[in-house]
């Protein structure tokens, strides 16, 4: 049968403008993130922005530049919210236009339930043979949220969004399930990965022999999860549980190297992996809540996470979504993930970063180990919680390590321009004896 045709999908069927003229002043929307953003509805509608009032809109990781992002007259009209802020939305922060939810993955289900959005927009596969739109390789991890939700659920076809497999139900809505159709086509933008450095090799160069065959993998986002997954290459029998399905892993999974379970919510990266191949390769995607579950990923044996982080204090507390008052991304699942793999037997989590920060408008190259973190920094991971801090330097072991441990242990990892002044530092603030 086919369903584009069907008597469900035609009467269902309206223009990009008549859907988005369904918004009305007052409505709260939840738009589907990243790829899963029907990129001409949305557009329409923040072409609509000086006819309503008061409309609020909850997504993240923004990969299109709306109208209602970068117009600050749109302020009041339509007002953007976003979980994990992007390369394309993170900028315009301080215009007011985009405004930040600090949520733990684990618990992205509460935080959209709390916003109570009474609109669903999404972008989906065209219907298969049962009638069944799929919500796409970044759609399955918090779609059937905000569609559950929702009063008023309307959909975008678009024939670039690949199927995904999934429990039938979180990873697809059928026809008879949504109110409106529209149908724009437009290709999935590909997420380029920074390019991998010769410093952030050398970061990977660290911890990679500490991860042994057979163990479960986690990776977070940039360059030096990148230089690890790639890394792995050496590597036997590893499986994955991690929110995301990375090109790394797509990689390790050809060469073999992946034998094991591979339990993610997402993919992102290459048009290669963002089209045909999870669906190929049978991976199963599912809400980022489910997968994000501390006890889920502590069942796990052999568990290990490694993400980075931006900055570290010097007695462990790391700051990974942004410094001072300056948002870089978000509260992610990086401590979703440190909590379980600590909980996991024989697990370890890593954090990452590199030991200098340049400023290229003043050329000063600073610690990014620091005695303290500057005021307003938000502490993504405790320091309670951090195992093992990696730099270029090496590896400290801060896992139930006194405070004073701590601190030699990272003064140690810190780029040697920069060791004695933290030393003094620390003398002087009574952290260390001197």
């Amino acid at each position: 049968m086919s369903w584009r045709n069907s008597a469900e999908y035609r009467t269902r069927l309206v223009s990009i403008a008549e859907a988005a003229g369904r918004v009305r002043s007052g409505d709260r929307v939840f738009i589907g993130h990243g790829m899963a953003s029907p990129k001409d509805l949305v557009e329409a509608l923040a072409d609509r922005a000086e006819e309503l009032d008061d409309v609020h809109i909850l997504s993240s990781l923004t990969l299109y530049p709306y109208r209602f992002i970068t117009d600050r007259a749109c302020i009041g009209h339509i007002d953007y919210h976003t979980m994990f802020a992007s390369e394309v939305d993170r900028g315009f922060v301080h215009l007011g236009t985009v405004h930040l939810t600090s949520v733990h993955l684990s618990q992205i289900d509460v935080a959209i339930e709390h916003f109570h959005p009474n609109l669903f927009l999404a972008d989906v596969s065209e219907p298969d043979e049962d009638g069944y739109l799929y919500y796409g390789p970044l759609g399955v991890h918090t779609n059937t949220y905000g569609e559950r939700c929702a009063e008023l659920k309307i959909v975008q076809v678009n024939s670039h969004q690949p199927r995904v497999h999934g429990d039938g139900r979180t990873n697809r809505i059928h026809i008879t399930a949504v109110d409106l159709i529209c149908e724009a086509d437009h290709e999935l933008p590909e997420y380029h990965q920074p390019l991998v450095t010769e410093l952030e090799h050398r970061i990977a160069a660290h911890l990679l022999p500490l991860i042994e065959d057979g163990s479960c993998i986690q990776l977070g986002l940039g360059g030096v999860a990148n230089a690890v997954g790639f890394g792995l290459a050496g590597k036997h029998n590893l499986s994955i549980h991690s929110e995301m399905f990375t090109d790394s892993m797509m990689a390790l999974q050809k060469a073999g190297v992946i034998t094991g379970p591979v339990r993610c919510a997402f993919a992102l990266g290459s048009r290669e992996l963002m089209g045909e191949y999870l669906w190929e390769a049978g991976i199963r995607l599912e809400p980022t809540p489910v997968v994000n579950d501390v006890l889920a990923i502590a069942r796990n044996p052999s568990m290990v996470s490694i993400n980075s982080t931006l900055m570290m204090d010097l007695t462990g507390q790391a700051a990974s979504e942004g410094v001072g008052h300056r948002q870089i991304s978000g509260t992610g699942g990086q401590l979703d993930f440190v909590r379980g793999a600590a909980m996991s037997d024989g697990g370890q989590s890593f954090l990452c970063l590199h030991a200098t920060r340049l400023d290229r408008a003043t050329g000063v190259t600073s610690s990014n180990i620091v005695l303290a973190l500057p005021p307003g920094t938000p502490v993504t991971t405790p320091r309670a919680d951090v195992m093992f801090a990696v730099t270029e330097y090496g590896v400290a072991d801060l896992y139930c390590r006194s405070i004073e441990e701590r601190v030699h242990a990272m003064i140690a990892i810190a780029h040697p321009d920069f060791r004695g002044e933290l030393t003094r530092g620390a003398i002087e603030a009574g952290l260390i004896r001197g």
